[in-house]
């Protein structure tokens, strides 16, 4: 008898598997499963709940992952996007699990004295010492340096586990890239299998960002049809709905089950440069005729942008070279600025490119407020926000052509009914959720931004 199923007849304990398909949309599932493309998922939504949920603005992995990992926004968690800033004196940098300022559920669980496994969940780079184990993820670039415990890292190279897919071969060599894939996958979960059976865990998350990866190359040629690209799109997929079916099989019925993405995908129609909007609009300016980032604005400046779709505004007092002043001032900019964006459309079809501009107080509250962008810019789906400066055009369409939704995530648990009235959920109710299903009623369950979606 292995360990997973000594784990089985232990009744009492409340042990919970998370799978994550990073980037899958709940619509694509369900043209998925009407295809017959995952039947294994179609088997299990019989008696359990498959279900659409709102993601997280900014709409970026990073932050998406952190508040399912602490269930609050980021005003709270402090984990602002995947480049984010410190303004004065400014730099830019790319935040990891050092950032993030409150507990995580595998500190949770490991403060409950519960023994956890977590594989590659993006924004847990550096490892934390918890009770149990932690790969990182896409973040570290060693896997010497990933790995908590790490006496398990000879174990894992021996295994030919692999941290992540080399996405300059998703824009240059697309039949290297689905190699890449494949084996990335394969590995990644015969180590899962591995763990599964020799540790003594109570909650288990594993990490699939191959879905991610490959929304982001493949998506366009598979909405079009793509006769060579789009099976090998859908039958990469079927690899992950057996996988569901296989993860079925081995939990049993006393361990539940959960799969979810962080967020949805769709087309990029354009990539759209704020930056060289806010500049022509007479909003930012440079020291330099070549500037790298918005590092080297000129203190003119009223505004600039980081990706996805940040806008903050150059405030004196906050800013290094702010000349913005708090009060008036700052109001006037923010909403003459949602005045205008709106207004801009894509040069070559006329399309609307914003879909909606929120203040930052619309959204966000915590202890670090004051880190947040001071206006978060919503496209229509196809046009993906980025932050370069300097760019020659408004917009560009390139090697990359899918892009994160916000409203299109999915949640998956098996053998359970969400509440009724849950019909619009968001990554943050995840983590109560997992605890109400393990029992765990933590002191900073009243600080939580998300609650329970169970019956």
């Amino acid at each position: 008898m292995g360990l997973l199923d000594r784990l089985r007849k232990k009744s009492k304990r409340r042990r919970v598997f998370v799978l994550g398909i990073d980037g899958t949309p709940y619509t694509f599932i369900q043209q998925q499963i009407e295809k017959g493309n995952f039947p294994n998922l179609e088997r299990l939504t019989r008696n359990g709940s498959l279900r659409r949920m709102n993601s997280v603005v900014p709409c970026i992995s990073s932050v998406a992952w952190t508040s399912f990992m602490t269930g609050v926004n980021l005003a709270k968690h402090n984990l602002q996007g995947f480049v984010d800033r410190k303004p004065n004196p400014f730099s830019m940098f790319i935040p990891t699990s050092k950032q993030i300022a409150v507990p995580t559920i595998s500190e949770i669980l490991s403060e409950a004295g519960k023994q956890v496994v977590s594989i590659n969940v993006p924004v847990s780079f550096p490892p934390k010492e918890v009770n149990g184990v932690q790969i990182s993820c896409f973040l570290a670039t060693d896997l010497e340096k990933a790995v908590y415990p790490v006496s398990l890292v000879p174990e894992l190279k021996e295994a030919g586990y692999r941290i992540d897919v080399d996405a300059w071969a998703g824009r240059k060599d697309k039949e290297k890239f689905l190699k890449d894939i494949h084996y990335t996958f394969e590995r990644r979960v015969a180590t899962a299998n591995h763990l599964m059976e020799s540790e003594d865990w109570d909650f288990f998350q594993l990490h699939i960002m191959e879905t991610d990866r490959i929304n982001h190359f493949l998506w366009e040629q598979w909405e079009n049809g793509d006769p060579r690209l789009a099976p090998e799109f859908e039958r990469f997929y079927r690899r992950v709905d057996n996988l569901i079916g296989e993860l079925d099989e081995k939990l049993g019925d006393d361990i539940e089950f959960i799969v979810l993405s962080d967020h949805g995908f769709c087309t990029i129609k354009k990539e759209v440069y704020l930056n060289y909007w806010l500049e022509q609009q007479g909003y930012l300016s440079y020291e330099t005729d070549e500037p790298k980032n918005v590092k080297d604005m000129h203190p003119d400046t009223k505004a600039y942008s980081l990706i996805p779709g940040r806008i903050f505004i150059n405030l004196k007092g906050r800013e290094e070279k702010g000349t913005v002043l708090p009060g008036e001032e700052y109001e006037a900019v923010r909403n003459e600025l949602i005045e205008r964006l709106p207004t801009m459309t894509d040069p070559d079809t006329g399309e609307k490119i914003v879909r909606k501009v929120l203040k930052r107080e619309e959204i966000f509250e915590g202890p670090y407020f004051e880190n947040a962008p001071d206006l978060i810019v919503l496209p229509f789906d196809g046009f993906d926000l980025k932050g370069n400066v300097k760019q020659p055009a408004l917009t560009y369409k390139g090697e990359l052509v899918g892009m994160h939704t916000d409203d299109d995530a999915s949640f998956f648990i098996r053998n359970r009914q969400v509440r009724p009235e849950n019909n619009e959920f968001s990554i943050v109710d995840c983590l109560p959720t997992i605890l109400d299903l393990m029992e765990i009623s933590p002191p900073e369950a009243e600080d939580f931004d998300g609650k329970s979606i169970l019956k």
